[in-house]
């Protein structure tokens, strides 16, 4: 008997007109991850309220039922692990801009290696993971 999938439910706002965030949402959502998300109108105003530091920002923002904050194209492999962990001091993951070939930016076979940032309360962040090939953020 396999063990059960632990669903984890996380809030997504996101830009009604942003087809990559769509792509991240099915990320998600195949990982097995519970997922709700709103178009919003004023992502800055949104990322403000969240902490979210303008240099570490992408283009659509998560949040679990803790409050912690997912930004950007944070593959769900470490969401999961963050929630298993929770890290003091942490408010979230994020993956700054847009990489080509993390999960919802797939373009053909293009991949730049990047790193997922752990953000601190104190609006601090340090390198969570580093992602250097495609296959090793699934």
């Amino acid at each position: 008997m396999s063990t059960p999938v632990k669903v984890v439910g996380l809030q997504v706002y996101k830009s009604p007109t942003c087809g990559c965030c769509e792509d991240w949402i099915k990320h998600l959502e195949q990982s097995k991850l519970s997922v709700r998300y709103d178009n919003v109108s004023d992502m800055p105003a949104l990322k403000n309220k969240l902490g979210i530091d303008s240099r570490y920002r992408s283009c659509h923002t998560a949040v679990s039922a803790e409050g912690y904050v997912f930004e950007g194209h944070v593959p769900a492999k470490y969401i999961r692990q963050f929630l298993k962990e929770k890290p003091l001091d942490a408010i979230g993951l994020v993956v700054p801009g847009m990489p080509a070939g993390s999960p919802g930016m797939e373009i053909g076979a293009d991949f730049s290696p990047y790193q997922v940032l752990l953000l601190t309360r104190d609006g601090q962040s340090r390198v969570y993971a580093t992602v250097q090939t495609y296959e090793s953020q699934f």
